[in-house]
């Protein structure tokens, strides 16, 4: 939960860390579990506070985002379990959202788990799906943000802010088809450079 204040500063965080994790996240994964664990650090670290406009947030969220990124940094296959639980989470509540309703919590969370497997068990596609589709929803949602506040100037006031990947602009469908084609682009890319990069690999010992 941040202030208004800073809610332009967070989302060109989200813009930066979703554009790095949907074009280049296969490449980059270890960067990218940094900026994902420094954002959800800050996100848990802040949540237990009251929304007030004071240092006193914004270094908890620093320190909570540090600690964040740490954990996923050093804990790698923890962090590919989650990466791949939390893409199956958001998968389960979009679709469900399609028709009006909420996924019951067995569901979320037998999600969670089939997701989790299936990132270990297929790293190198998973990783990509995850952060090709992850990057997009993320890189989506901070332009949101941004774009609501620039148009609403930040004041000392503080205002409630919290990303929440499942429903970040109500009544906008548009957000889920947007996620998809930039997701697809994204998937693209990335699917891309690692067809390429194999056939470098192999075409080097043949020039040996």
């Amino acid at each position: 939960m941040l202030p208004g204040t800073y809610v332009i500063p967070a989302a060109i965080i989200l813009i930066v860390g979703g554009t790095l994790a949907c074009f280049a996240g296969y490449r980059l994964f270890r960067y990218v579990l940094g900026i994902y664990g420094f954002i959800l650090g800050a996100l848990v670290a802040t949540s237990v506070l009251p929304p007030n406009d004071t240092p006193t947030l914004l270094v908890t969220a620093l320190v909570g985002g540090v600690i964040g990124a740490g954990i996923l940094v050093v804990a790698y296959f923890v962090g590919i379990a989650l990466a791949g639980a939390a893409l199956a989470a958001v998968l389960v509540h979009v679709g469900f959202s399609q028709f009006g309703s909420e996924p019951h919590a067995l569901v979320v969370i037998a999600a969670c788990v089939v997701g989790a497997l299936a990132a270990l068990g297929a790293q190198r596609v998973v990783i990509i799906v995850i952060t090709a589709f992850g990057g997009a929803w993320t890189l989506l949602v901070g332009v949101v943000e941004l774009v609501g506040g620039v148009s609403k100037r930040p004041t000392a006031k503080a205002e409630d802010w919290l990303v929440y990947p499942f429903n970040p602009a109500p009544d906008q469908r548009w957000m889920v088809l947007v996620w998809i084609i930039v997701g697809a682009v994204g998937l693209a890319a990335q699917l891309g450079w690692t067809v390429r990069s194999r056939r470098q690999k192999r075409a080097k010992p043949a020039e040996a």
